[in-house]
C-alpha cells in the first residue's frame, strides 16, 4: 500500500493447518529494494531460517531484487492477475476481451505443456501488431508458470495474489482518510490491527496436509504428485 513516496510493505504466509497469518509489515518508501531487503532480513532474525519453498507477488520490482539476497533458493510466482491487467494495458479496447481470454487459457490451462503453447501462441498472434504487449508478457515467463510445479489443490492460492487485495483495499481507505493526522508509529499500529482483524477471514489452503510434501521437497509435475518407482 503506498502514496507518492511512502508504503506499508506485508508479508504473509501460512501455518500447517493452512492458515494465512501476517508476518512481518514495516513501512517503506516506494516499495524499494532496501525497504524489503530490510524487512526479509528482519523475517530471518526472527527465526524464518530455511528459506521459503515459493514466494508469491506483483510487479513491486524492489521485492524480486531483495528476494534473493536474503532468500536465495526461494522460487517466484508472479500474480497473474496483475500481469494481466499490465499486458492489457498496452493493447488498444477493440482488442483487450479477445486477448484477456488468451491470457486466461494460459493460467488455466491443466498442464505445464499446454500453457507454454498458450504463451507461444499470444506471442505470435499479437507481437507483429503489439509488441510491448507480448514482451511485457514475456518477460516474466518462467515466473508465470510456476505454480505447475506446486500441489494442484494450491493453485487457487498461488496464481494470484488478488484475494488478499481486497484486504489491503479496505486498509488503503481507512489509513486515506487519516493520513496527516497520524504518527508513523501509530500508523503502523493501525495498519497491523487492521490486517490482525481481517486475517480471521481469509480462506485457508485447500488440502494442507501437502505444505510437508512441499517443505520436504516432493516433486510435483502438473500439480500432481511424483511417485518414486519401487526399487
Amino acid at each position: 500500500m503506498e502514496d507518492e513516496k511512502q508504503c506499508i510493505l506485508v508479508v504473509l504466509g501460512a501455518t500447517a493447518d493452512g492458515r494465512k497469518e501476517l508476518v512481518g509489515m514495516t513501512d517503506g518508501y516506494r516499495e524499494s529494494e532496501q525497504s524489503w531487503y530490510e524487512l526479509l532480513v528482519d523475517l530471518k532474525k526472527r527465526g524464518l531460517k530455511a528459506a521459503p519453498k515459493l514466494a508469491v507477488g506483483d510487479f513491486a520490482l524492489g521485492f524480486w531484487k531483495a528476494l534473493p539476497k536474503v532468500f536465495g533458493k526461494t522460487r517466484r510466482q508472479r500474480c497473474t492477475v496483475h500481469k494481466t491487467v499490465n499486458v492489457l494495458d498496452k493493447l488498444p479496447k477493440s482488442a483487450q476481451k479477445k486477448a484477456k481470454s488468451h491470457l486466461q487459457e494460459i493460467w488455466m490451462a491443466e498442464t505445464k505443456e499446454n500453457a507454454e503453447k498458450g504463451f507461444d501462441y499470444f506471442v505470435e498472434a499479437y507481437g507483429p501488431k503489439y509488441p510491448k504487449a507480448t514482451e511485457c508478457l514475456a518477460k516474466d515467463r518462467e515466473d508465470l508458470l510456476t505454480f505447475y510445479d506446486f500441489p494442484a489443490e494450491h493453485w487457487i492460492h498461488i496464481r494470484t495474489t488478488n484475494p488478499i487485495e481486497s484486504t489491503f483495499a479496505t486498509v488503503r481507505l481507512r489509513t486515506a482518510k487519516t493520513r496527516g493526522c497520524l504518527t508513523r508509529g501509530t500508523m503502523l499500529t493501525m495498519v497491523f490491527k487492521l490486517t490482525c482483524s481481517a486475517q480471521k477471514r481469509w480462506r485457508r489452503l485447500n488440502v494442507p496436509e501437502l505444505l510437508a510434501d512441499v517443505i520436504t521437497g516432493v516433486t510435483f509435475v502438473n500439480g500432481v504428485k511424483e511417485e518414486k518407482e519401487a526399487a
